[in-house]
C-alpha cells in the first residue's frame, strides 16, 4: 500500500497527552501539518504547547451552547467554526486529511477531498456510544452523511465503532485507534504500594456534573458511614466549577476528601504513584485517558463503563472494578469490592493493570493511524472511489 507524502490533520486544540502520537505520526509522512481552530479550548487549564510540531492557528468563530444529557447533567459547550479550512488546505496541498470531529471542519475536508482523486478523506471520530445521546436529530444526518464519504474512519475503541457503523459504514473501513499518550514516565514507578496507600483513591481531571463525582462521593460517604472502623482517603486532582460543592459535600469524619487543584500534566506520574486505586465514575466520555495513565501507574481502576477506556480495558475483578453509575447498586457493590480488597490482592491487580496497557504506546498509535491512511491510500480504494462516482451519475 503506497505512503502518502502529506497529511493535513485537522483538530479543534491540542491537549498536552496527544503531543506524543503526533510527533510520531510526523516521522512518519514527509510533509504533516495540524491546523487548530483554537489554541486552548475554554474550560483547560493547559498551556498551549506544541513543541515543533508544525501548527496553524485558523480563523474561527466559536458558538455556545449546552449539551443536556439524558444522564441529567448539563455541560458547557464552545463550539469553534473555522471558516478558512479550504484555502489553510489549498496553501498545503496534502494527499490524505484527517479531520476531527464530525463537524463543520469535516464538511470542509469532506469538499476539499472531493475536488481530486488524488485525495483522500480520513475522519477521526473520537465518540461513543454514551456521548452521543442527547444531541438532536440533525447531528446523526449530518454524520450519517460524512461517514459515508469518508475513506477511513477512526475510532477510539468498540462502542466508537458501533456507533459509526450504525451508519452503514463498513467494518473493513473502522480503525481503532485508542487514545493514548507516552506511558513510559507512568510505567517507571513500582506497581505494589505500601498498604497506607494501597487503598487510596484518586480521581484526576476536571470537576465537573458530567464526571459523576458529587452522586460518587455519596456511594462513599454511605460506605464509610457502614465502616466507621476504616479510614477512607479521597485525593481528587484538578478543578473545575465542582470544586466548591464538593468540598462543601457533609462526609463522616472517617473520610478524608483533599483537594490539590491542577496538577500539570508532566506531575501526573507522581501523583498516581502516591495513590492505590483510580476512581472513575463519569456518566458519559468518548475514551477517558486517565485510565490509561493510571493502568501504567499501577493503578487498579474502580471506573464507570460510559467511559470507553473502560469498557474496553477494565476486567471485572482483574485490573478494576466496573459499573454503571446510573445504577446505584452496581457502584456500591464495585465501591466495597474495591475496598474490601486485601493488598496483595491490589497488588496483583495493579499489575494486571500495567500489563494491559503497556504496549498502548504513541508510536503504536501512530502506527494504526498510518493503517487508516494507507487504507484509504490503497489503490483499489481509489478504483471502488471512482466506480461508486460513476454509478452515482447514472439515470
Amino acid at each position: 500500500m503506497p505512503t502518502p507524502d502529506r497529511i493535513a490533520l485537522l483538530t479543534n486544540f491540542i491537549p498536552p497527552y496527544r503531543l506524543p502520537v503526533l510527533r510520531e505520526l510526523e516521522r512518519r509522512c514527509k510533509g504533516f501539518q495540524v491546523f487548530i481552530s483554537t489554541p486552548m479550548e475554554d474550560g483547560r487549564q493547559w498551556a498551549p504547547e506544541w513543541s515543533g510540531i508544525p501548527v496553524k492557528v485558523q480563523s474561527s468563530f466559536t458558538w455556545r451552547s449546552t449539551w443536556r444529557h439524558p444522564q441529567a447533567f448539563a455541560e458547557p459547550l464552545s463550539i469553534q467554526l473555522p471558516y478558512d479550512t479550504l484555502s489553510q488546505l489549498a496553501r498545503f496541498d496534502p494527499d490524505v486529511v484527517i479531520s476531527g470531529e464530525l463537524g463543520f471542519r469535516t464538511l470542509q475536508a469532506a469538499a476539499f477531498t472531493s475536488l481530486s482523486n488524488r485525495r483522500r478523506l480520513v475522519v477521526w471520530a473520537t465518540i461513543s456510544e454514551a456521548t452521543e445521546q442527547g444531541r438532536g436529530f440533525v447531528r446523526p444526518l449530518v454524520r450519517r452523511a460524512l461517514l459515508r464519504v469518508a475513506d477511513a474512519v477512526m475510532v477510539n475503541g468498540e462502542s466508537g465503532a458501533s456507533y459509526v457503523q450504525r451508519f452503514g459504514i463498513g467494518s473493513e473501513k473502522v480503525f481503532r485507534v485508542p487514545q493514548t499518550t507516552d506511558v513510559g514516565p507512568f510505567l517507571q514507578g513500582s506497581a505494589e504500594r505500601s498498604p497506607s496507600i494501597r487503598h487510596r483513591l484518586l480521581y484526576s481531571g476536571r470537576l465537573v456534573e458530567l464526571k459523576g463525582l458529587i452522586p460518587f462521593m455519596s456511594h462513599l460517604s454511605a460506605w464509610a458511614v457502614r465502616n466507621p472502623q476504616r479510614d477512607v482517603d479521597f485525593c481528587i486532582a484538578g478543578d473545575g466549577p465542582l470544586r466548591s460543592s464538593m468540598a462543601q459535600f457533609p462526609c463522616p469524619t472517617n473520610l478524608n476528601v483533599s483537594f490539590m487543584g491542577h496538577v500539570s500534566y508532566d506531575r501526573l506520574p507522581e501523583i498516581y504513584g502516591r495513590a492505590g486505586i483510580l476512581a472513575f465514575p463519569t456518566l458519559a466520555d468518548e475514551w477517558g485517558l486517565v485510565a490509561v495513565e493510571a493502568m501504567a501507574a499501577g493503578l487498579p481502576v474502580l471506573g464507570s463503563l460510559y467511559s470507553q477506556a473502560v469498557e474496553d480495558l477494565v476486567a471485572d475483578g482483574v485490573n478494576g472494578w466496573t459499573f454503571r453509575p446510573d445504577h446505584p447498586s452496581e457502584v456500591s457493590a464495585a465501591l466495597g469490592r474495591a475496598l474490601d480488597a486485601s493488598v496483595n490482592q491490589l497488588n496483583g491487580m495493579a499489575a494486571q493493570a500495567r500489563s494491559t496497557v503497556q504496549d498502548m504506546t504513541a508510536c503504536a498509535m501512530a502506527d494504526r493511524m498510518m493503517d487508516a491512511v494507507e487504507y484509504a491510500c490503497a489503490p483499489e480504494r481509489r478504483i471502488q472511489k471512482v466506480t461508486r462516482q460513476f454509478d452515482a451519475d447514472l439515470p
